[in-house]
C-alpha cells in the first residue's frame, strides 16, 4: 500500500496488479470497449499494432491516448471507419484471432549488461563531461529494445534479477519494417508521424513530440538532408534556447539517454529535425523546442526508410 495527498487530503491507494504472461496471451476482444486502466488485451492490441508498423509508444498495457491515435492510423491504412475504437475488423485485421504468441523468453546477455553509464546528471554542463549518455540501467536497455515501459518490463518481471544469464518475458515485437518512404506527414493535431511510399501507401505511423506555441515546429514543405546515428548533440543557446542558465555552447556526447536520443534526421531548415527522446512514456504529453520527437526505437527505424530528399510535410 502506498499513501498519496489530493488537494490536501491523505488517501491509500492499492499497488496495481502485475500482469501475468498468460492473462496477456489469453486475452482476446469480446466486442466490447477496451478495458480503463491496464489490461492483458491492451498490452496484445499495442504489440500486434507495433508489429503493424502502427507504432503505440511505449508497450505498457494502458488504454490511453496513444494507443487510440495508433488504432486510427491503422484503421486509415485498411480503409476501415477511423474512430479509434477497437472492433471485430480491426481485431480481425491485426491478427488478433491468430494462435501466435505476444510475448517470448528472452536471455539476458553479457552485452546486455556491458557499458552502462552511471548515471545520468540533470545539469547541461554536467551532461557534456560526460563520455556518453547511455543506458543506466539494464531494465532501461531491454524496455527500450522491445519497445517496453521500463516499470511494465519489470512488474511483469516480478524478482527478476536482469543479470547476465537470467531469463524474462519481453514483448514479441517481430522485425523492423521494410520498404523505401518518399513522403512523411507531420500532422501536428493528431500528434503523428505518417510515412508513405511512391504509391501513396502507408508504409509506418508513429506518436510524435510538437513544438509548444512559444517554440513552435516549422510549417509548410521540407525534406530530409541527412541521418546521423548516435548523433552527439549541439547546444547552441544563441541559436535555439537557454538551459539551466548555461549560455556557452556545448558538446553533448552520443547515447539514448541524450537531448535527440539515439538518431537525427536532419531536415532542409537550419536547426530542426526528427530524433529520439530519453523519455519515450511521456511522449504524446510533452511538448518539443520546435523539432519532432520520436521513441528511439521508431525513429531509427524511420532512419531506414528515408534517404536525404524524402520529403517532409508540416501538416495543422
Amino acid at each position: 500500500m502506498r499513501s498519496i495527498f489530493i488537494c490536501g487530503l491523505l488517501l491509500t491507494a492499492s499497488p496495481a496488479l502485475a500482469l501475468t504472461p498468460e492473462e496477456i496471451e489469453t486475452a482476446t476482444f469480446d466486442g466490447l470497449d477496451l478495458p480503463d486502466g491496464q489490461s492483458g488485451l491492451s498490452v496484445k492490441l499495442q504489440i500486434l499494432l507495433d508489429r503493424a508498423g502502427i507504432s503505440p509508444g511505449v508497450v505498457d498495457g494502458y488504454k490511453g491516448g496513444m494507443s487510440e491515435s495508433a488504432l486510427r492510423g491503422f484503421e486509415e491504412r485498411q480503409g476501415l471507419p477511423v474512430d479509434g475504437l477497437l472492433d471485430a475488423d480491426v481485431w480481425t485485421d491485426l491478427g488478433g484471432n491468430e494462435p501466435t504468441p505476444v510475448l517470448m523468453s528472452y536471455t539476458v546477455s553479457a552485452e546486455d549488461v556491458a557499458g552502462l553509464t552511471d548515471s545520468i546528471p540533470d545539469h547541461v554542463a554536467e551532461k557534456a563531461k560526460l563520455a556518453e549518455l547511455g543506458y543506466v540501467r539494464v531494465s532501461e536497455r531491454l524496455a527500450e529494445r522491445f519497445h517496453m515501459d521500463e516499470d511494465f518490463l519489470k512488474a511483469l518481471n516480478p524478482g527478476a534479477s536482469f543479470e547476465s544469464g537470467a531469463q524474462i518475458w519481453v514483448a514479441d515485437i517481430g522485425e523492423p519494417m521494410a520498404g523505401e518512404v518518399t513522403r512523411i506527414e507531420i500532422r501536428k493535431s493528431e500528434r503523428r508521424a505518417v510515412a508513405f511510399d511512391a504509391q501513396g501507401r502507408m508504409v509506418v505511423n508513429y506518436p510524435v513530440a510538437i513544438g509548444s506555441a512559444s517554440t513552435p515546429s516549422p510549417e509548410g514543405n521540407l525534406e530530409v538532408v541527412t541521418v546521423a546515428m548516435d548523433p552527439t548533440y549541439s547546444y547552441l543557446p544563441d541559436t535555439n534556447f537557454v538551459a539551466d542558465g548555461v549560455t556557452e555552447a556545448l558538446i553533448l556526447p552520443p547515447g539514448p539517454n541524450g537531448p535527440v536520443g539515439s538518431v537525427w534526421i536532419d531536415l532542409s531548415k537550419p536547426t530542426y529535425g526528427l530524433h529520439g527522446t530519453d523519455t519515450p512514456a511521456s511522449l504524446f504529453q510533452a511538448v518539443s523546442h520546435g523539432c519532432v520527437r520520436f521513441t528511439n526505437w521508431d525513429v531509427k527505424e524511420l532512419a531506414h526508410l528515408v534517404k536525404p530528399g524524402t520529403a517532409v510535410d508540416f501538416l495543422e
